[in-house]
């Protein structure tokens, strides 16, 4: 059987991970830095490297998406183009954090050039061999994604339908995220007006973990938040899309918009470090 090819688009901290994962299952990985940052470049170890978009898009079985939410659908249609520029036909699929209603899109936009689309949604960090990430599948070839091997990925296959997988994420993302984006509020505000003692001691009663993780938590959020502004758009389109008030997640919108603004914003999340303190986090905020 000849080996299967799995293209990375693009080689982030998720991406190089989830791209390492099939490499240890047997896949030959490949990816592009070209247009990427130095940071990528040192993130991306262990996948095989490629000059353009237009080779990883010729040379692979399968191109997986990982990339900002806002982001998707501009690398869908760039996927499409060096598809039909190369005449290739690789399975795409889309891991990013999605609306429903835009993973629909980005299916049938590359419908329009004959690829077809597994719509998939990441849950937890980066994959590494001792965890277990899970990773949703939702479209009429999940199951050929979920099939292969990858060491430290738990895939779930959720339905037939592009969209599916998405739902999942949108719902999920709104609690983790929505936590930590409150959390942060919550604290900064208590900071402000010099009661932060008094509000951790009585939020430790009800919520000792989030009150003991709340530093690193908020600075790693921080650090990302960028990233996390599309996907708050996302999720605030797809409430609405359900007869539900977006006003909640537009307000994250401008919550992390504020911290992408932040010292801290400047930051790598794994420069964060694990004692981080509290007061410091919230003064680089």
């Amino acid at each position: 059987m000849a080996e299967l090819t799995i293209g990375i688009v693009s080689p982030g901290a998720m991406g190089s991970a989830v791209g390492r994962a099939y490499a240890a299952g047997g896949a030959r990985v490949v990816a592009t830095l070209a247009g990427r940052s130095p940071r990528t470049r040192e993130l991306a170890h262990g996948l095989e490297l490629l000059p353009d978009l237009h080779e990883v898009v010729r040379l692979s079985d399968i191109v997986v998406s990982i990339v900002p939410p806002e982001a998707a659908g501009a690398v869908a249609a760039d996927i499409a183009s060096s598809a039909r520029q190369t005449d290739a036909d690789p399975l795409v699929a889309d891991l990013n954090a999605i609306a429903p209603a835009t993973a629909r899109a980005i299916e049938t936009r590359l419908a329009g050039s004959g690829l077809d689309l597994v719509d998939g949604s990441i849950s937890g960090g980066p994959p590494h061999p001792d965890g277990s990430t899970r990773i949703y599948l939702s479209g009429a070839r999940a199951a050929e994604l979920a099939g292969l091997p990858a060491p430290g990925i738990d895939p779930r296959v959720v339905g037939p339908d592009v969209g599916t997988a998405s739902a999942v994420k949108m719902s999920t993302a709104s609690v983790y995220k929505g936590t930590v984006g409150l959390l942060a509020h919550a604290l900064l505000t208590a900071h402000a007006y010099g009661v932060l003692p008094h509000v951790l001691d009585d939020l430790r009663e009800s919520y000792p973990e989030l009150v003991e993780r709340a530093a690193g938590s908020i600075a790693r959020a921080a650090t990302k938040a960028e990233r996390y502004v599309g996907e708050m758009r996302e999720i605030a389109a797809t409430q609405a899309a359900a007869d539900l008030p977006r006003e909640l997640f537009d307000g994250f919108v401008a919550l992390y918009s504020a911290l992408a603004r932040s010292e801290l914003a400047r930051a790598a999340p794994e420069s964060i470090a694990a004692d981080a303190k509290l007061e410091d986090v919230l003064e680089a905020l």
